[in-house]
């Protein structure tokens, strides 16, 4: 494999480094987020870089903002990751961003919390943050899976764009008490929360591009559920239930599940496990391991609208192909409206009925007699006395 396709021993490529230590993977010179974006996700991120200076006001405004104070926060209690700090992870940093030829490394943290986090946050440089209780969780291919998920939030300006709506929903709270603004603004950040999930799921792509490793994403995702006992662990059954949790249940339990996601800011585990898996098996993914991607080059020239459509195609091919028991009622009641305004369709059209299916008897449609007694029909099906 040549060097200017895989990351290997030395560290370079991302602003300006030597290559890091590591295995041999692949790497994606100018690669573009669009690459492993989820649908949603991308068709709401082209229509905001559209929107000329959109985030360029904002990040003029970032003083009103907590970015700098958290800046100052972590600068002050954390511990900033580089050669003499966190070295391992400084490593797994800057091999990550060469992978995705990210043209500048982000600050990078390690916060005192024993729950496993990591976030990457910021408007004019993003910043990342990983809690010590992840750090001791991970070996080193997992914790590289999820750094190279942080640096895609980076290369895809997650962080810009979530703290500028996140900024514009504070705003909207604050004129909740005019009438029915309240239901407008949980409308807004019902919205948000779905699209920060998809988002998650765009970012969970990214680690797998870093780490080329599955095996080590989905333990990673199997840790974050069940802590740190993986040889009690079964990636198979964990998808499983993953199975379990889409298709089991009635109604109740699907109105259920839709309860449980509203508030949540990430999908939960099982499903990300599940979701990753599929998009490994692509051909998405296999022609991004090919080089064949769109390039950063190109965004500018990315349409919306084609976005778009990609992002409402993929939610309807998600009903189609969904065994939750509430996505095939909606199956059912679209494809009895849609028999229905057929039948509405040709009656008023004055065409004739479907023909019979497996040999059933043919049926009559509102306004067409069948032949009566002593009465037969011809070739066009009209009544011959």
């Amino acid at each position: 494999m040549s060097d200017s396709n895989s990351a290997g021993n030395g560290v370079g490529g991302a602003g300006g480094q030597e290559r890091p230590p590591g295995g041999e993977r692949r790497r994606f010179p100018d690669i573009s987020s669009r690459a492993y974006e989820h649908p949603a996700d991308r068709s709401a991120l082209v229509a905001l870089r559209r929107l000329s200076g959109f985030d360029t006001v904002f990040k003029a405004l970032s003083g009103l903002l907590p970015e700098r104070s958290l800046r100052l926060l972590y600068l002050s209690d954390s511990v900033r990751v580089g050669e003499q700090q966190f070295g391992h992870l400084h490593t797994l940093l800057l091999d990550a961003c060469y992978v995705l030829d990210m043209p500048k490394v982000p600050a990078m943290y390690v916060t005192q919390d024993p729950q496993p986090s990591a976030m990457c946050i910021g408007l004019d440089e993003p910043i990342i943050v990983v809690t010590t209780g992840l750090v001791e969780l991970l070996d080193e291919e997992e914790m590289r899976a999820v750094i190279g998920h942080e640096v895609g939030h980076a290369l895809s300006g997650h962080a810009v764009y979530r703290t500028i709506l996140l900024f514009l929903t504070n705003v909207a709270l604050k004129v909740a008490w005019i009438p029915l603004g309240n239901i407008a603004v949980m409308a807004i950040v019902t919205a948000l929360r779905e699209w920060f999930r998809k988002s998650e799921l765009s970012a969970d792509r990214a680690g797998l591009l870093v780490g080329q490793d599955l095996r080590a994403s989905m333990r990673g995702l199997m840790k974050i559920a069940g802590g740190n006992h993986l040889h009690e662990m079964n990636v198979d059954a964990f998808l499983a239930q993953a199975d379990e949790y889409e298709k089991g249940g009635d109604l109740r339990d699907s109105v259920l599940k839709i309860m449980n996601m509203l508030p949540r800011s990430h999908p939960f585990t099982t499903v990300r496990a599940a979701e990753l898996k599929k998009w490994s098996e692509s051909r998405d993914h296999q022609r991004i391991l090919d080089g064949h991607y769109p390039r950063r080059a190109e965004d500018k020239d990315a349409s919306v609208s084609d976005s778009f459509r990609e992002s409402a195609g993929h939610y309807a091919e998600s009903v189609r192909s969904s065994k939750d028991p509430l996505m095939g009622l909606v199956r059912d009641i679209a494809g009895g409206a849609g028999d229905l305004g057929g039948r509405l369709r040709d009656t008023f059209a004055g065409r004739r009925p479907s023909p019979p299916k497996n040999g059933q008897e043919p049926k009559n449609g509102p306004d067409e007699p069948g032949p009566g007694p002593g009465r037969t029909t011809g070739p066009d099906d009209s009544p011959l006395p």
